[in-house]
């Protein structure tokens, strides 16, 4: 690693540890269910990552699925893969919509002989249809739940075996959502966009649920009953298919573990399953004491199951997390969670899967980083919007402590065919299937997204998701205005108000919670609106935004401080929508988000951080804590009211060394958001700073803020105002979590362009070209024109994603025009850890595919001319400081 790189994450450090005195140290490491389980050692059952190395052709293609097709001209891709890269703004119908093909060829291991194999997609954009060594096994409408297939009899050992995929992301109204993607408010991004997994177990097994479709049943059903501080009773329900030739008889045990892998519970039952048959038991157990999963503390416990024969031998098993407890919406009496009233309204965001660039095509980490970002900010439930989201996703909800609402696929469509309405009934049940054990599911929503559907369809969805989860703490959630709402105990509606709701009234029975808030249009077509800012914009319009979001001075507006305002009756929001995203209908992304389309926060992420509580919580992986953030980039067009964010009790504000103080102090007892907006008046002056520069005393001009608790300092966040612009620093926007060479994972990487002592220059236009060397690829051309990009408003980020090698990566990024005066180059290393799970791929396909993902990519100038280069790029720098001084004497001197 060069000086100039640890120059850089340190100073971007410090930025970050400017915010708050009080951080978390723990680094965590996430980790990844498979097919919906964690592998557990000596059971028999292995998870294979199928994702490196296929074969894609965009288009029609004549007998693909023949195992003996010539696909050698193919692109070779690693999964998650949406197709194409896209520009960092994709919005208006600018992705493909059509056939596409994918051909994989590995050679089976030869320890799966005489043994059963499931074929596990997390997802494949559109209808598909899918081949194993060219014999038809499976085909699927719905881009948004698994496609699986039995495979066992289909491989051939010792020899080149080819999995082929169809998929088609074109508008098709026959299966939801259904709506043609130009009319659409996102984008069928397509490809097979999630995780593939080949899952191998003994012939007496744990089904999956979705390949099962038993009603209520089909693989572990974890469900409770009275839940409480003192006992809390689990209720577990396995499902196992006997595909052997003989009958089975032995037992299920289930083995409950805490956080720290001691043995809390055991229960079991015993097992007999004829051969070809598949049967169910059930059992329960009660642990006292528990440690109930709240947001707050999102405590998880491990539960092992094991299928034993009668010597005792585990012929198959494997671990779960759970969370437990109670979730109940009564009414008047709001939302309650493990038998007690929960004490505050619950915020939270939208949340669409796209990102920047890939489309749809998010490996596991960007999910996680995606859901512990929002947790960061300090929100707690997350709305799927509009259909069922990578498992990955909801498996960081689980640790992070996000209450998620599941949605159906659907948006603003019906079809009359009943083809249609089966589909969708098919979609909900499965998507609760996939889902029930997840402690983090708050309500399921399986309406169609404002859709004008028929009145009894609406009672047939709530009949469906009792169904398929009969026990308590079960809920469904409708807008309040549908056809068929009076079916659903939770009714989506924006808080009452005189003007708009003359005689209506709040029924007692039924709680009510805001879907979607904070967007505040001219018209639904033209879609101008202070809600929606692009971070390149600067940062008026984020303060703008921010603002709005907190306390809009609009008349009957939704807004953070409305939503704090209602009676219990009305248990929160989720604002619309966290981050910006990709639309079929609109030339524009929503530019809404907290944060842009690659995840960099804007003002308002930093206004909702301030209504996170001003306490530590070490139950959180999240952060937490007191902070304090000036909303002002002290640049000569930079406001002269200074906004700040906090949570703390009491803010100071230091204008200048030995300069003039601000103070504000929050009421003790208010109504409304936890933490209003602070607004300084007429604190910034350019003139000021002038002045101090003019006499060597820039050092001089700064803004601190300091927040207090209980009157202790406990947060500080300073800044200066930034000067010439000097050199490029480079960091990886990964949240502490390590990349793996699986082929599949990504980073985020960000430049900025900054002055000598690494303060981010806001107002630039420098475009800035990235180049790599090592196990990684640049995800970004000049065909989309991600590389070389655009500074805006201070960053240029790219995309990286690691192939199957472990290593360093070195990213380095220049400005393009190089000149005498041009800011120096950086560079960055990014370890790569080893997969922790074995892929299946041929080698040479794997060698090919990493060599034809770096042609034509820019790499790294190596070795000890790199490092001359940046030592000349360095003394240049000091030269043009000495003839600066003379040029700046002269100007002065003449003035």
């Amino acid at each position: 690693m060069t000086h100039n790189t640890h120059a850089g994450r340190w100073i971007w450090l410090l930025i970050l540890l400017s915010l708050t005195i009080q951080t978390h140290g723990r680094t965590h490491q996430p980790e990844f269910s498979t097919a919906g389980f964690y592998a557990l050692k000596e059971t028999g059952r292995t998870a294979y990552s199928m994702n490196p190395a296929w074969r894609v052709h965009k288009g029609p293609v004549e007998g693909a699925e023949q195992n003996d097709f010539n696909d050698r001209d193919w692109r070779l891709v690693s999964l998650p893969d949406g197709i194409e890269y896209l520009p960092s703004e994709a919005s208006g119908c600018v992705n493909y919509q059509g056939e596409v093909w994918y051909r994989k060829h590995f050679t089976p291991e030869e320890s799966w002989r005489g043994r059963k194999l499931f074929l596990h997609f997390e997802a494949i954009m559109g209808k598909s249809k899918v081949w194993v060594n060219g014999e038809p096994l499976t085909e699927h409408y719905g881009g948004f739940l698994p496609v699986i297939a039995d495979v066992t009899s289909r491989l051939k050992y010792g020899q080149d075996n080819v999995i082929t995929v169809w998929a088609d992301n074109s508008n098709d109204p026959s299966y939801p959502p259904g709506k043609a993607q130009d009319v659409l408010d996102f984008a069928y991004f397509g490809g097979i966009y999630r995780d593939c997994w080949m899952i191998v177990h003994n012939n007496v097994f744990i089904t999956d649920p979705n390949y099962e479709r038993v009603t209520a049943g089909g693989g572990l059903f974890v469900s409770f009953g009275k839940v409480s501080e003192d006992a809390a009773q689990l209720n577990l329900n396995i499902h196992v298919r006997n595909s052997s030739d003989r009958n089975f008889s032995g037992k299920v045990l289930f083995e409950l573990y805490d956080r720290e892998g001691k043995l809390v519970r055991t229960a079991g039952k015993g097992l007999s399953v004829a051969r070809g048959k598949a049967g169910s038991r059930q059992t329960s157990m009660e642990i006292e004491r528990p440690h109930l999963w709240t947001p707050d503390s999102p405590y998880l416990y491990n539960l092992h199951v094991y299928i034993k024969d009668n010597t005792g031998r585990t012929i198959d098993g494997f671990r779960r997390r759970i969370g437990v407890r109670s979730i109940e919406f009564k009414g008047r009496d709001g939302f309650w969670l493990n038998g007690k009233p929960y004490p505050e309204p619950l915020i939270g965001a939208n949340r669409h899967q796209d990102f920047a660039v890939i489309g749809n095509a998010l490996p596991n980490s960007l999910h996680w980083r995606d859901a512990k970002k929002l947790r960061d900010a300090g929100l707690r439930v997350i709305r799927n919007a509009h259909y069922p989201q990578d498992p990955a996703f909801m498996d960081a909800c689980d640790e992070l402590g996000l209450f998620v609402i599941v949605n159906t696929p659907g948006w603003q469509f019906w079809n009359e065919e009943p083809l249609f309405a089966q589909r969708v009934y098919d979609d909900i049940r499965n998507m609760v299937r996939r889902d029930r054990n997840h402690p983090c599911v708050w309500m399921w929503e399986p309406i169609l997204n404002e859709t004008r559907y028929p009145e009894d369809f609406a009672r047939t969805v709530v009949d469906i998701v009792n169904e398929e989860y009969p026990y308590p703490y079960c809920y469904c959630g409708c807008d309040s205005r549908a056809l068929g709402h009076e079916h659903f105990k939770v009714q989506f509606r924006h808080p009452f108000n005189e003007e708009n709701d003359a005689g209506e009234q709040m029924e007692e029975h039924i709680t009510y919670f805001t879907r979607e808030w904070g967007d505040n249009v001219d018209d639904w077509n033209s879609h101008n609106s202070p809600s929606r800012v692009s971070r390149a914009w600067g940062e008026y319009p984020m303060l703008k935004q921010a603002q709005g979001y907190a306390t809009l001075g609009f008349p009957n507006f939704t807004c953070y401080d409305i939503l704090y305002r209602q009676s219990r009756q009305h248990v929160g929001g989720c604002l619309w929508h966290s981050f910006d995203h990709q639309r079929g209908y609109h030339p524009d992304p929503f530019y809404g988000g907290i944060m842009d389309a690659f995840r960099q926060p804007k003002l308002s992420y930093y206004m909702f951080m301030s209504q996170r509580p001003n306490r530590t919580n070490e139950e959180l992986i999240a952060e937490s804590g007191p902070m304090v953030y000036i909303a002002n980039a002290m640049t000569p067009f930079s406001p002269e009211d200074v906004t700040i964010y906090s949570n703390c009790d009491e803010v100071r504000l230091t204008y200048c060394k030995n300069g003039r103080q601000y103070t504000y102090k929050k009421e003790a007892k208010r109504e409304g958001m936890p933490s209003p907006v602070i607004t300084f008046k007429d604190v910034w002056k350019v003139m000021q700073d002038k002045e101090l520069s003019r006499v060597g005393k820039q050092k001089d001009s700064y803004l601190l803020a300091e927040g207090f608790v209980e009157g202790k300092l406990v947060a500080t966040h300073k800044l200066e105002p930034t000067r010439r612009p000097s050199k490029l620093l480079l960091w990886t926007d990964d949240e502490n979590v390590e990349m793996q060479a699986d082929g599949s994972d990504i980073v985020t990487v960000v430049a900025a362009i900054t002055d000598r002592d690494g303060r981010i220059k806001r107002l630039n236009n420098s475009i800035v070209k990235f180049e790599i060397e090592g196990p990684g690829i640049l995800i970004g051309n000049e065909e989309t024109h991600t590389n070389p990009r655009p500074i805006q408003w201070g960053t240029a980020p790219i995309l990286v994603r690691a192939t199957t090698k472990p290593g360093n990566i070195k990213v380095r990024a220049i400005v393009t025009w190089e000149g005498t005066h041009t800011p120096i180059a950086a560079e960055l290393i990014i370890p790569v850890k080893e997969a922790t799970l074995k892929f299946v791929a041929n080698e040479t396909e794997i060698r090919l595919s990493e060599q034809s993902n770096k042609t034509g990519q820019t790499t790294v100038t190596t070795g000890e001319k790199s490092n001359i280069r940046l030592q000349n790029d360095e003394h240049q720098q000091v030269q043009n400081q000495i003839k600066l001084k003379e040029i700046e004497k002269q100007q002065s001197d003449f003035e």
